[in-house]
C-alpha cells in the first residue's frame, strides 16, 4: 500500500484492537492526541446495512503544530486534523497516516514547508513505532 497522501504501514500478528492502541500510544509519543473516531465499519452498518471488515478514522492532532499552522494559515483547519486510518484486511491490519507535505500543499504558502516537514517526522516515527 503506497499512496503519494499517505504514510503507510502493514502490521502482521498483532489483532485490530491492540493495533488500535498502539496507534493512539505512538501518536501521542509524537505529540498527537486523538480528538475523533469514526467507526467506518458500525457506520456502513447502520446506515446502509453493509458489512465491512474492521476500519477506524482516527482525528490526530498536534495541538502546537495545529496553532503554527492556524497563525500563517487561518483557514487551515479545514486540513486539519490529521486522519489516520486503522483497518483489518485479511490476516494484516494496515495503517496509514495523511501525509502532511502532500495535504499542506494544499495551500500553496511556502511559509508551511517547514511545519510541513515536521508533522511528516513526526508522523513517520508513530508509524515505524507500530
Amino acid at each position: 500500500m503506497s499512496a503519494a497522501y499517505a504514510i503507510p504501514r502493514r502490521v502482521e500478528g498483532a489483532p485490530f484492537d491492540v493495533v488500535v492502541d498502539r496507534v493512539r500510544a505512538a501518536l501521542a509519543a509524537e505529540g498527537f492526541g486523538v480528538l475523533t473516531v469514526i467507526d467506518v465499519q458500525d457506520t456502513l452498518k447502520q446506515k446502509i446495512d453493509v458489512d465491512v471488515d474492521p476500519y477506524v478514522i482516527l482525528g490526530a492532532c498536534n495541538p502546537q503544530l495545529a496553532q503554527r499552522g492556524l497563525d500563517v494559515e487561518p483557514d487551515l483547519g479545514v486540513l486539519l486534523p490529521c486522519n489516520v486510518v486503522v483497518r483489518q484486511h485479511g490476516d494484516h491490519v494496515h495503517v496509514a497516516a495523511m501525509e502532511p507535505n502532500a495535504a499542506l500543499a494544499i495551500a500553496g504558502n511556502d511559509d508551511l514547508i517547514p511545519l510541513a516537514a515536521e508533522a511528516h517526522e513526526r508522523l513517520t516515527r508513530a508509524m515505524e513505532a507500530l
